[in-house]
């Protein structure tokens, strides 16, 4: 269990323990890793479950994982049990104790969204991420994702349903980020979650189709980190001086990774791919955060969130 008060931040009025976040999809519903020796949700300051929408789905066809240079290419698709389930019986053998859990809200409709949040809002869950990126639906997500207007639609919709923190999680694969970040602070979000994985595809040149079942999925992993750094910058000149809190991910595999997130204006930092590398990654990071603290000579890990100096200024 992680318990230094330096890593301590507030995150949309919620103190969590440490600023590392477990990223949906990469956890299951937060109890997946908990059988890995070594392993504790304490050690991480939040966690964000799997994509949850209103009836259950079972997800897309194999094969839905592709390990690439650098990474990884998923499509899975969603798979969940459906919001009731979830709330009825994923929740109560969750500890909320050991550290904050969010959900993850998805849908093909506005009208979906609306009304997995307000299962959610009757329920211990800490806050709400709003799914509006996911490249490996083929209805939904993507569509909503990539265009402002429908963002701050959705994100409105989601509003209306909670007083819970809302978290939008904003796709790269759209042409100005930054406004749509701030179309969705208008429409209300309370947070960022930045960014969601990118499009791609991996072609399997002997049977000359693609290797995932969807065609298409969303790359993540280390290849994708300058590029989540680049836009988490963009979406911070936006956010923070309207004090709205960003999840900065993509491609976190060490402290370092975690410290870059920081400087460009993230407050919390998403670990995700890199759990499949190494389960325990969390407890690394966190010690190499002390370090860093230590060696120069900072009191809170907050301290960093936008602290870059630009080349040239």
């Amino acid at each position: 269990m992680h318990d230094d008060t330096r890593l301590a931040i507030d995150f949309c009025g919620l103190r969590l323990r440490t600023p590392l976040v477990l990223l949906s999809g990469c956890v299951g519903f937060g109890e997946e890793y908990t059988r890995v020796q070594g392993f504790s949700n304490a050690d991480a300051g939040a966690i964000c479950l799997k994509g949850t929408t209103l009836a259950p789905r079972l997800g897309n066809a194999a094969h839905r994982v592709y390990e690439s240079p650098g990474g990884m290419l998923n499509a899975i698709g969603l798979q969940n049990p459906g919001a009731r389930a979830v709330v009825d019986t994923i929740l109560p053998n969750l500890d909320f104790s050991e550290t904050r859990f969010f959900a993850n809200v998805s849908g093909s409709t506005i009208e979906e969204y609306e009304e997995v949040t307000r299962i959610f809002d009757d329920s211990p869950i800490d806050g709400i991420e709003i799914n509006i990126s996911c490249p490996n639906v083929k209805e939904g997500g993507v569509t909503f994702g990539n265009d402002p207007d429908m963002s701050a639609r959705v994100v409105a919709a989601c509003r209306r349903a909670t007083s819970k923190p809302l978290i939008t999680k904003l796709s790269p694969n759209q042409t100005d980020i930054a406004h749509n970040a701030r179309r969705c602070i208008e429409a209300g979000t309370n947070g960022f979650a930045v960014i969601n994985t990118l499009m791609g595809m991996s072609i399997d040149i002997e049977r000359r189709r693609p290797v995932l079942g969807n065609n298409q999925g969303g790359v993540s992993g280390p290849a994708i980190k300058p590029i989540a750094v680049f836009k988490t910058f963009q979406v911070a000149q936006v956010a923070r001086p309207l004090g709205i809190p960003i999840i900065g991910q993509g491609g976190v595999a060490c402290a370092a990774d975690a410290i870059e997130f920081l400087l460009a204006g993230a407050t919390a930092v998403g670990v995700g791919t890199g759990l499949f590398y190494d389960p325990l990654l969390c407890k690394s990071i966190n010690a190499g955060l002390l370090e860093y603290l230590d060696r120069h000579g900072l009191a809170q890990v907050g301290e960093l969130t936008g602290a870059l100096r630009l080349n040239g200024i």
